[in-house]
């Protein structure tokens, strides 16, 4: 969610949430800065972890105010966040690959999925653009083999949830999810700006676009929605959520690759105003439902996944006016340490666990807290 308030910040200039921002994103970075919180430490995933990389990543990437001299800076933490995941890369199954779950006694370790590797390569791409380091680029390009060598990814770009390990992952579940869809998106269309628009990777780019058509309502033209869940009414508080991220990859990737725009704003802007109308509920009339599809009917469900996804869809529709991206040698200021996090941790079990004391259990609570708020807000600022 805090990615999205940093997108707020970068597409509208308002800086009024910079400091609750920035203080959510630095209080839960841990003792090794790595952003693997001993709050978390009973559940925390590999996509988990990568999503805070991510929000670090985009912080860098947008210019977001850096953090005080003597904390840790945007783009560190980012670094930090893709060294302890490198670290995690496991062959002992499946021939590599991250595992879902980092802590061994959870469930889901024994599960390597399309979004832990994901994140990865989208956070190995990007760091490759803003700091033209090779090294990068390569780890993207081994992920992205790796997942299309064990068909979590078809030939039409199709992207399947994952796969257990016990059968060398080659039973995969084909479920298909939206945020699958985006985190490669991104991370391809970043690899094809970082090879100099390469004939490969504008492929890639491509396919990957027309295989979102499957998350694009075949009633309600360009209207995006959760094709496992959504029409079922089955949608947890995770995939609530998933639309936000597509929308917000669909529109990043535009700056990257900038001959998919047409096609993306398309189904941004059809999207965003079917997202607009059905943010009609609840006594004041601004609560978002889940289904834009029903356009001003709200659907009756209210949350934080389904006012980040309107927030997210709408404030994408500003991409064009927005400057692109910024790397090390075009105005990025974020300070990078290409060592951080290569001292943690590559597997944890139960002995490495540390007591969650009860002001982090506040901490984490007040800030989930006050962003629902603040992402509940920043959807009736652009809406109105």
């Amino acid at each position: 969610m805090f990615g999205s308030m940093i997108d707020y910040y970068y597409y509208t200039g308002d800086d009024t949430y910079n400091d609750v921002v920035s203080q959510a994103l630095l209080s839960q970075i841990g003792p090794n800065a790595d952003y693997m919180p001993p709050a978390q430490s009973n559940d925390e995933g590999n996509d988990d972890q990568g999503f805070w990389g991510m929000a670090a990543m985009s912080a860098a990437e947008q210019n977001f105010p850096n953090p005080p001299s003597d904390q840790p800076q945007w783009l560190a933490l980012a670094q930090a966040v893709f060294n302890s995941q490198a670290m995690r890369w496991d062959t002992t199954t499946c021939k590599g690959g991250l595992r879902w779950q980092i802590f061994t006694f959870n469930n889901g370790y024994t599960y390597k999925n399309s979004i832990s590797n994901g994140v990865f390569f989208n956070l190995a791409a990007r760091l490759a653009q803003y700091t033209g380091n090779q090294t990068y680029a390569d780890w993207a390009v081994k992920t992205w083999d790796w997942v299309n060598s064990v068909d979590f990814m078809d030939s039409e770009y199709e992207i399947f949830d994952g796969a257990g390990d016990a059968a060398n992952c080659t039973q995969a579940n084909k479920i298909r999810w939206t945020y699958n869809a985006g985190v490669y998106l991104l991370g391809a269309a970043t690899m094809y700006s970082y090879t100099n628009q390469s004939s490969i990777w504008s492929e890639r780019v491509e396919g990957l676009l027309n295989a979102t058509d499957f998350f694009f309502s075949p009633n309600q033209t360009n209207v995006m929605y959760e094709t496992a869940c959504e029409p079922y009414g089955t949608c947890d508080t995770d995939q609530l959520s998933f639309k936000a991220y597509l929308s917000r990859w669909m529109a990043a990737s535009t700056q990257v690759a900038p001959f998919i725009y047409d096609a993306v704003m398309l189904k941004l802007q059809a999207s965003a105003t079917a997202a607009a109308q059905q943010c009609s509920g609840g006594p004041t009339g601004t609560t978002c439902g889940q289904k834009w599809t029903d356009g001003a009917v709200w659907d009756g469900t209210s949350g934080v996944g389904q006012q980040m996804s309107a927030l997210e869809v709408i404030q994408s529709n500003l991409v064009k006016n927005s400057t692109p991206p910024v790397t090390a040698a075009t105005g990025g200021t974020s300070k990078g340490n290409p060592a951080a996090g290569s001292s943690g941790t590559a597997v944890l079990s139960g002995a490495n666990i540390t007591q969650i004391t009860l002001a982090e259990k506040i901490s984490a609570g007040f800030i989930t807290a006050f962003a629902c708020i603040m992402v509940g807000g920043g959807v009736v600022w652009i809406v109105a």
